[in-house]
């Protein structure tokens, strides 16, 4: 049968973009500055990329037959990923709790929105924040909140020596210092 006839595979309209995924029943914390970004990329599908796909969709449509034709393939292929994002960041953002770590009352111990300055046992100085898991970044010291050195550290303070569970075995970190920025 042609493939022009064929619908996709059911693992591409299922998966949602490679995305973490929140343990059942816990908020979506995530900062403001995070919000925001999901916030404008949103914008941008909608407004800007999404607008685009469609004319060139709708052009190549009327160029006459379909089956052969590359741009009306590609275009139907990154509208449905385009239309899958807008999906994913909707509800994101819907189940969103955003959290200013500015406001954090308790400054002395480690909460969400936290940068710990931290050292191992061999003496290596390593900086972090705790933020929500769509904006978790381990190369930029961003650290998912569920992640487990982020729930080792969670509710330390200054001073304190936590164990974080490595697939080579627990490490032991030193908090240095904690602050809110």
């Amino acid at each position: 049968m042609n493939k022009a006839f064929t619908k996709e595979s059911e693992q591409e309209e299922d998966e949602e973009l490679d995305a973490p995924t929140l343990p059942v029943g816990t908020h979506n914390y995530m900062t403001r500055k995070g919000f925001t970004q999901l916030k404008a990329e949103l914008d941008n599908l909608l407004r800007v990329e999404r607008p685009e796909v469609v004319q060139v969709v709708s052009w190549a449509a009327s160029n006459g037959d379909r089956s052969e034709n590359g741009d009306y393939i590609y275009g139907k292929r990154r509208l449905r990923e385009i239309d899958r994002r807008i999906r994913f960041l909707i509800k994101r953002l819907e189940s969103a709790s955003v959290v200013d770590p500015e406001e954090q009352q308790t400054l002395d111990q480690v909460f969400f929105g936290a940068t710990v300055r931290v050292c191992d046992e061999d003496g290596e100085e390593s900086k972090y924040q705790i933020v929500g898991v769509d904006e978790a970044n381990a190369s930029d010291g961003r650290i998912s909140w569920i992640s487990p050195m982020a729930k080792a550290l969670l509710k330390a303070r200054e001073g304190d020596t936590v164990k974080v569970p490595t697939p080579a075995g627990a490490r032991e970190l030193d908090v240095l210092e904690i602050r809110y920025i």
